[in-house]
């Protein structure tokens, strides 16, 4: 199955799969994000939940810890035939992770846009309004960007995670 064989359902199942762990991450004391690496053939190669805590990372995003994780497994030739499927759009660091190690197709919940609105001015989130396809569009390779998709879903993750009372 080539990366561009899957059908639009597969793409919602997998992006519910990475509210899932986004949900896991939540469980585990962090933030609710998550995302997971799907092969060409289907197969799920790799799921990263959000790593901010213990140590406080701000750089411990589920996607850039995806991509490095990725980019030591695999050769950009088979990246660049997977999909990441994220649940909250990734953003400039993660977006430059992404492009990096080669991943050829970023499919994706909750837009950086509406993360903004929901987190506003959080210190534990300073959301950049800055669209992963502007990223990717300044590359010199193509990634393929299918999103926001369920974001309705991807955004009720954050229901009373922003609070001011809220940090972890």
């Amino acid at each position: 199955m080539t990366r561009s064989a899957l059908p639009a359902a597969d793409h919602a199942d997998f992006l519910r799969r990475a509210f899932a762990v986004a949900k896991r991450a939540q469980t585990n004391g962090n933030h609710p994000f998550g995302c997971l690496l799907v092969g060409p053939d289907g197969a799920v190669l790799i799921e990263s939940e959000n790593g901010f805590m213990p140590d406080r990372d701000m750089t411990a995003h589920a996607e850039r810890l995806l991509a490095t994780q990725a980019g030591r497994a695999h050769a950009p030739e088979f990246l660049a035939q997977c999909t990441m499927y994220t649940s909250a759009e990734p953003c400039a660091m993660c977006s430059g992770a992404v492009y990096w190690v080669g991943i050829g197709r970023v499919v994706y919940g909750l837009s950086e846009h509406r993360l903004k609105q929901i987190t506003s001015d959080h210190n534990e989130n300073p959301t950049l309004d800055l669209p992963c396809r502007t990223v990717f569009a300044a590359g010199q390779r193509r990634v393929e960007v299918i999103g926001p998709m369920l974001e309705d879903e991807a955004a009720a993750q954050h229901d009373g995670v922003w609070g001011p009372q809220s940090k972890l």
